[in-house]
């Protein structure tokens, strides 16, 4: 099975990190270092994680997602999630980040789910 890559695109303060597959135990690790290379490099003022293309999210998915709020905190900076799907959206309501982080979906998204 190939390992997960990220896709960046980065504006003037905005790091967009696209995440494609699955999040779990499996990929997480390589997800994250991936991740924290380009916070590094980049250091935005805003980190958004797009998870529209994530199939499957685990635990070690939402814990990949609060290390790079710490990260992102660190440096004086903000996380958004964008589009999450259905299934992440579920997860992350269970472990209420959407009290603790920003959660963006777009038009087109609310419009699939209703």
């Amino acid at each position: 099975m190939a390992k997960p890559s990220i896709l960046c695109e980065k504006t003037a303060d905005k790091l967009i990190i696209r995440i494609p597959g699955e999040i779990d135990h499996h990929s997480a690790k390589a997800l994250r270092e991936e991740i924290d290379r380009a916070i590094f490099y980049h250091r935005p003022q805003i980190l958004v994680l797009s998870l529209s293309e994530v199939s499957f999210m685990d635990s070690s998915g939402l814990g990949l997602i609060l290390g790079r709020l710490s990260r992102i905190q660190e440096l004086g900076g903000e996380l958004v999630i964008a589009d999450p799907t259905l299934q992440v959206m579920k997860i992350l309501r269970l472990a209420g980040l959407e009290k603790k982080i920003r959660i963006e979906r777009s038009e087109r998204k609310k419009t699939d789910e209703t």
